[in-house]
């Protein structure tokens, strides 16, 4: 399970997306499913944005990271002086 998700992607489910889910879940009011959907929406791309990976990207076969992305240097490399 590699990642498939850019910082792009990640930054604007965590910073937009989510939130304005939260917002509507709690406009519709707390009785509704539908804010119960919003709510189960916006952890969901919480928690995929934390782990940089979206199943249905994998099932589609979608990824909006650049091919050749490192996510971490390598141990063996000195950091700059």
């Amino acid at each position: 399970m590699g990642q498939n998700m850019s910082t792009t992607d990640r930054r604007l489910r965590t910073f937009v997306a989510a939130p304005l889910l939260v917002l509507v879940g709690v406009l519709v009011g707390p009785a509704a499913v539908l804010s119960w959907v919003c709510y189960i929406l916006a952890a969901v791309m919480l928690g995929t944005s934390a782990i940089g990976w979206c199943p249905l990207y994998t099932v589609f076969g979608l990824s909006t990271r650049r091919r050749g992305a490192v996510t971490t240097p390598p141990a063996d490399t000195p950091s700059p002086s």
